[in-house]
């Protein structure tokens, strides 16, 4: 018994194949790159990106006596909060601190040591490459070597008066920057 294809059924068969062959056409999903960044904080070779996430957040500041000058004052760090989102604007954990800490939400964390800073464009922080300790639960910070601060927004200390009067004021600053996840390759 042969049956034939109503004009619906055809233009939905038409499509799935339209639909196929641009996919198969399309390029896949960029990978970061460090060709742009300045040799001291590249991760060494031998290691591969496993994560790429958007940290949006707040950097917290205190007006404090300069450290062997009690008459001198300056806006000394205090510590990040930011939420670290993925390239599609999804959640995927948090970064805070002291120390720097990376935690996914499926649970995994790590903490890391400051291996180098490079300048940023003025009025951000500094890029930076840190070394991550072992990671805490298993998950997507399993086996995690470097994370990267790139594309670094804003952040820095504020512009405002510390001085004496103003002694343990704080000030909370937004920023933005791109963490970039590495194991060995």
């Amino acid at each position: 018994m042969h049956k034939t294809l109503s004009v619906a059924t055809r233009l939905a068969a038409v499509a799935a194949v339209t639909l196929l062959g641009a996919c198969a056409g399309m390029a896949p999903a960029p990978v970061f790159s460090q060709d742009s960044l300045p040799d001291t904080v590249k991760v060494p070779a031998g290691h591969r990106v496993v994560l790429e996430t958007v940290g949006v957040g707040e950097i917290t500041y205190e007006c404090r006596a300069k450290a062997g000058d009690a008459m001198a004052f300056e806006w000394a760090f205090v510590g990040p909060r930011a939420d670290l989102n993925g390239r599609d604007g999804k959640k995927l954990g948090t970064y805070f601190g002291p120390p720097a800490t990376w935690a996914s939400n499926d649970g995994s964390r790590i903490t890391g040591t400051q291996v180098a800073v490079a300048p940023a464009k003025p009025g951000s922080i500094p890029l930076q490459l840190v070394r991550a300790n072992p990671a805490t639960g298993n998950g997507a910070m399993t086996g995690v070597s470097f994370v990267q601060r790139v594309a670094t927004v804003g952040g820095v200390a504020p512009a405002l008066p510390c001085d004496a009067a103003g002694a343990g004021r704080k000030e909370v600053v937004k920023y933005q920057a791109d963490y970039i996840f590495w194991k060995p390759a």
